[in-house]
């Protein structure tokens, strides 16, 4: 924010959506806005003018969707310690999640009759990608 007027990422992370659908409302003349420099920027009474004129009585309008995702991931493994490694490192990283993440689950089992580690996780669909990135990362490393 500079001065009496607000940037489009500003508005975008206040209003839920994203930056280029700020700049769309600006380029469409829905949303007037100045340009200073290289950015746009938006003042505060032309922003509450917008809202009030675009109200649809459903206040989900101006908020991002909240998506979430589950997945089951069996990863084979070569002994009970493999097991409790994998285990451990999901746990960390489940446990090093940022505080945006609440809504989210991770459950793992050590299945030594097929020699695997079952992982199921629930959640934030950025929560899911992130514990699946890690269980890439970690099987790459076994490999």
């Amino acid at each position: 924010m500079e001065g009496n007027y607000l940037s489009v990422e500003y508005v975008a992370k206040t209003l839920g959506i994203h930056p280029k659908t700020i700049q769309r409302y600006i380029r469409e003349g829905k949303l007037p806005a100045v340009k200073v420099g290289k950015a746009w920027r938006i003042s505060g009474h032309d922003l509450s003018v917008f809202l009030e004129a675009n109200k649809t009585g459903d206040e989900r309008v101006f908020t991002s969707r909240k998506i979430t995702s589950s997945s089951v991931i069996d990863i084979q493994v070569l002994d009970e310690e493999e097991a409790l490694r994998i285990i451990n490192l999901l746990s960390a990283t489940m446990n090093a999640k940022p505080d945006d993440l609440t809504n989210s689950s991770l459950r793992s089992q050590y299945i030594e009759a097929q020699s695997i580690v079952r992982v199921s996780l629930w959640g934030e669909i950025d929560f899911v990608k992130t514990m699946l990135d890690m269980i890439v990362m970690i099987t790459k490393e076994e490999a």
